[in-house]
């Protein structure tokens, strides 16, 4: 792929959009970085401003037709929305691509590819360590870790790379495959982004339809969206389940994890896992067969589960004040992910929950709701959908702030409960991402825990 003197528009310039800028101009493209912020906000960043230094030109406050049009190459950069523009230029023939797919062109190495509504990053991250703790050169890229386009000249054919991939990544993908492709389930998300959940649904899918013949797929077997996939493909599929045998793969039963390809053996009980909730059976099971399939033995697989420690934001325990114990789960940003959260608590609850909503039915939390939660309170800009979806159910608490909703739940709390954070939101109404909002959560529980510390 020819980039030299090529005209190429990059459309989004965070932390991806910048990595693809440098990577074009190395190769000495005419680049252009199209972005919505103002120009005085982009050029407040170093790394923007020696960038344009380099020979980017810079297009702030939008972006225009004119430019998109003109360009002999769309690059975008992950979370860019379908725009009407795109789409019409798309349907013309213009070459558009996300940043996964300029660096699957270049780069050399194996390609393990992690996809799901819930569980990527859980599943990257520790499919990574069974990798490298393995013996192999991998590394961990995507939307953890570093943009993939980053490794390209570093690459050789003997590295893996474990990339965590979105629907919006996918969406625009052409000849980007995995070697070994991960789907763990479909659940409507994102649904302020795609069109509709079939659009979404079918990006997902994309990671393992694109695949070649003799490239392995690891599906949920327990997941109705996910699991049909392998009657599309002619190439090997495995499975894992907790509710089933399998017949390659892995599944669980009677509080043990079952390994079964060649024949059937036990590899590791319940009570043996560090991570915390059931649906983390799940991202282990994925991560093990990864490793499986690079040929590591079952051993060194359940040493790297059993020293993994899980992810910050994700059921992450914060502390205990007088017998009440927080948990952060800042990352669970749409209605599934906050459902398998509330399912992995036995206590009672008092749920912290709201941010920008993405389209999701609120509704659907409230069967588990029922069962296990005592009071909601609510806050950021889907405050009063939500309100208005569990009127009735629960006691409900809107608030204006985190140091109120920090303060609010403790107060309705008896010691013995829990609260959770798990917000079925995002985070960008009130915060950067949700780390920050995870980060601040923290904060505001350690500080309370301090102002009510005996003197």
């Amino acid at each position: 792929m020819e980039l030299k003197n090529k005209h190429i528009v990059v459309v989004g310039l965070g932390r991806t959009g910048k990595a693809v800028c440098r990577f074009l101009l190395h190769h000495q493209a005419r680049v252009t970085a199209s972005e919505k912020k103002p120009l005085s906000e982009l050029l407040a960043d170093n790394e923007i401003r020696n960038l344009q230094q380099a020979g980017l030109t810079i297009e702030a406050d939008g972006h225009r037709w004119e430019t998109l049009a003109q360009a002999e190459l769309i690059i975008l950069s992950p979370g860019v929305p379908p725009l009407p523009e795109l789409e019409k230029l798309k349907a013309q023939g213009k070459p558009i691509m996300p940043e996964i797919e300029l660096a699957y062109r270049f780069l050399q190495g194996k390609i393990v590819g992690v996809t799901g509504s819930n569980g990527k990053s859980t599943t990257a991250t520790l499919a990574h360590k069974i990798l490298a703790e393995g013996g192999l050169k991998a590394y961990l890229a995507g939307n953890i870790g570093f943009p993939l386009i980053n490794f390209v000249h570093s690459s050789s054919p003997s590295d893996v790379y474990v990339v965590e991939l979105s629907s919006f990544q996918l969406t625009y993908t052409e000849k980007f495959k995995a070697a070994v492709a991960v789907l763990l389930n479909i659940t409507p998300d994102h649904l302020d982004w795609h069109p509709s959940f079939d659009h979404y649904k079918k990006a997902k899918q994309k990671l393992i339809l694109t695949q070649a013949e003799s490239s392995l797929a690891i599906l949920n077997r327990d997941d109705p969206e996910v699991w049909p996939l392998h009657s599309r493909r002619k190439g090997p599929v495995w499975a894992f389940s907790l509710t089933q045998p399998v017949s390659k793969g892995m599944y669980f039963q009677k509080e043990w994890l079952y390994l079964h390809l060649d024949q059937q053996e036990k590899f590791l009980q319940y009570q043996e896992i560090p991570l915390f909730g059931p649906h983390n059976l799940e991202n282990i099971m994925a991560a093990t067969l990864v490793g499986l399939s690079f040929g590591l033995s079952p051993s060194q697989i359940k040493n790297s589960i059993l020293t993994f420690q899980g992810l910050e934001h994700r059921l992450e325990k914060v502390t205990s004040i007088a017998g009440v114990t927080f948990f952060n789960d800042s990352k669970a940003t749409n209605i599934d992910a906050t459902l398998k959260s509330i399912q992995s608590f036995d206590q009672d609850l008092i749920i912290i929950l709201g941010g920008r909503d993405k389209g999701g039915d609120f509704k659907q939390l409230i069967p588990a709701i029922k069962k296990r939660v005592k009071a909601a309170v609510l806050l950021g800009e889907a405050k009063e959908k939500i309100h208005a979806a569990l009127q009735g159910i629960i006691p409900l608490y809107p608030v204006s702030s985190l140091t109120q909703a920090v303060e609010t739940s403790y107060s309705l709390a008896s010691p013995g409960d829990i609260v959770l954070l798990a917000p079925a939101c995002t985070s960008f109404d009130m915060f950067k991402n949700f780390e920050e909002r995870g980060q601040k959560f923290k904060e505001e529980v350690l500080s309370l825990k301090n102002r009510l510390r005996p003197k």
